[in-house]
């Protein structure tokens, strides 16, 4: 049983992103679905697939390098802990990096991007940054 298991796929993504894999593989929720999704909307990984039936359900994500195969992904933070949630208004949705990296949020809405809660005017739980 796992405390965190958005921080946990998220350290899962920086490991293998640092052991230059190809591929890394988390336990299944459709949070962590839509996180992917975002990853892979937004240019950060590859592809990403959900394999499995019932409770073994795993999504497969398939990293992203450049043509010197240094990784897309420098780095990713989880800012929302369980003991500690971070609740960000409109007004307050950080930058990553100046607009080269993306925050995530949790928001009435669905999970969003920073650009997409600034674009419909709401704020959420900040859920991690990526760059």
């Amino acid at each position: 049983m796992l405390t965190d298991p958005i921080a946990d796929m998220l350290i899962r993504i920086k490991n293998a992103v640092m052991r230059k894999k190809d591929r890394v593989s988390v336990p299944y929720s459709k949070m962590k679905e839509r996180i992917a999704d975002i990853l892979k909307k937004e240019g950060f990984i590859t592809d990403y697939k959900v394999e499995g039936e019932g409770v073994k359900k795993n999504i497969d994500i398939y990293l992203k390098y450049d043509e010197q195969g240094e990784p897309i992904i420098n780095d990713v933070r989880k800012i929302s802990k369980p003991g500690r949630r971070i609740y960000v208004s409109k007004d307050e949705v950080p930058w990553v990096k100046t607009g080269m990296g993306i925050a995530i949020l949790s928001t009435s809405k669905g999970i969003v991007t920073d650009r997409e809660a600034r674009r419909l005017k709401i704020g959420g739980e900040l859920i991690c940054e990526v760059w």
